[in-house]
């Protein structure tokens, strides 16, 4: 099933000590199937994936290798969220008391009616709040 694909699920499969059944489950079916993230997807991935980097936390071999791999993903970037971020995206974050980066992928769950694979626990309590099912949950 193809899902809206949150940086924190995506994490999951390169951080050390983050990944379950579920994540790697998850990494299946976005493979087989794909999954869509907002525009803000690849920077918030690549900073965190560079700021694991720095702490020591993975090497820059691994760093390199998960940016390749996500690269390769049939993950599609919604190019809509910035045009939406000072009407819909803002307003959903103050309804559902959310950073305007989660509200992001609310929004876009919710405009194209998927489900989202999130480990954020707010942004999971305010998806199934909005109705929205859950692949994976924080």
């Amino acid at each position: 099933m193809r899902c809206v694909l949150d940086s924190s699920a995506a994490l999951a499969w390169i951080l050390p000590g983050e990944e379950t059944a579920a994540t790697d489950q998850l990494l299946l079916d976005v493979g087989l199937h794909g999954a869509v993230v907002p525009a803000l997807w690849p920077i918030e991935t690549a900073n965190v994936l560079w700021t694991a980097e720095r702490r020591g936390r993975i090497t820059l071999a691994e760093r390199t290798q998960a940016l390749t791999i996500l690269g390769e993903l049939p993950i599609d970037v919604d190019e809509r969220t910035a045009t939406l971020a000072f009407g819909a995206i803002s307003g959903l974050a103050a309804a559902r008391d959310l950073t305007v980066y989660d509200a992001c992928y609310l929004e876009l769950a919710l405009r194209l009616g998927l489900a989202l694979a999130s480990l954020d626990t707010r942004l999971c309590q305010a998806a199934s709040a909005a109705g929205v099912p859950l692949v994976l949950r924080g």
